[in-house]
């Protein structure tokens, strides 16, 4: 059961594997690689070549619960949105780690880092900045400035970053993006759209003590959720579903 189902709209979970090198973008390789998915995961279906070079192969979106992934220059990126539950996207993840490597042509030595990451989406018509500042507040010192007659808040995305180890190679980061503009805020106007908090682990890669991607994904996997879990959850995530909740 996907434990964090009941506290947003969505919720995904992300891998990012960064390279130092380009990978292969040549017709042949990218079509056998994901046709290798497609049959694995045969409701992976939708395939896209974008304007940008990426390449993406998903399942249907309307589904509500969907994978996707996207092979970009120096990325290979992963998703599970809405599963059933977590092993169902470590399920996925791993599968990808362990045979991308031989599709791709590339191993541990041109890997940059990975991230592991989990997302929360609160759908919301409205203000972002300001109910993501009312239900988090400000420092004390600044509390003062919320207060200023006729202000409202135009920008206001909390981010933190920790290092998990001593040489720093082993950091998390949580960070909320908001999707308000100027113009919505001047004339009132506000569409549905999501607040986003995200938490990633991420693993720099090099001198770490893992021998392959899939023992470091189960690692940050596990730390990412116990992080979550102790901090993330009843610090951010639940003020922002109860702020949220209290003006609809």
């Amino acid at each position: 059961m996907n434990p964090y189902s009941s506290l947003c709209d969505d919720f995904g979970v992300y891998i990012y594997l960064n390279t130092k090198m380009a990978l292969p973008s040549g017709r042949e390789t990218v079509l056998h690689f994901f046709d290798r998915l497609r049959k694995t995961y045969p409701q992976m279906m939708d395939f896209d070549c974008r304007e940008s070079g990426e390449f993406v192969l998903e399942e249907d979106r309307e589904q509500g619960s969907y994978r996707w992934v996207t092979l970009e220059a120096r990325r290979l990126c992963a998703g599970y949105v809405n599963p059933p539950d977590l092993e169902a996207a470590d399920a996925l993840h791993e599968h990808l780690l362990d045979v991308a490597p031989y599709h791709l042509d590339f191993n541990p030595l041109d890997c940059e880092a990975l991230d592991v990451l989990f997302a929360f989406d609160f759908m919301y018509s409205g203000n972002h900045d300001e109910v993501v500042a009312e239900a988090l507040g400000l420092n004390t010192t600044l509390e003062g400035l919320l207060q200023l007659p006729g202000s409202r808040v135009l920008n206001y995305e909390p981010s933190l970053m920790l290092a998990l180890d001593d040489p720093c190679r082993l950091q998390c980061r949580m960070s909320i993006e908001t999707r308000t503009n100027f113009y919505q805020v001047r004339t009132g106007q506000f569409p549905e759209a999501p607040i986003s908090v995200y938490f990633t682990v991420r693993q720099y890669w090099g001198r770490q003590p893992f021998k392959d991607f899939t023992e470091s994904y189960r690692n940050q996997r596990r730390i990412c959720q116990e992080l979550v879990d102790s901090h993330i959850i009843p610090a951010v995530v639940r003020p922002l579903a109860q702020t949220i909740a209290a003006k609809q």
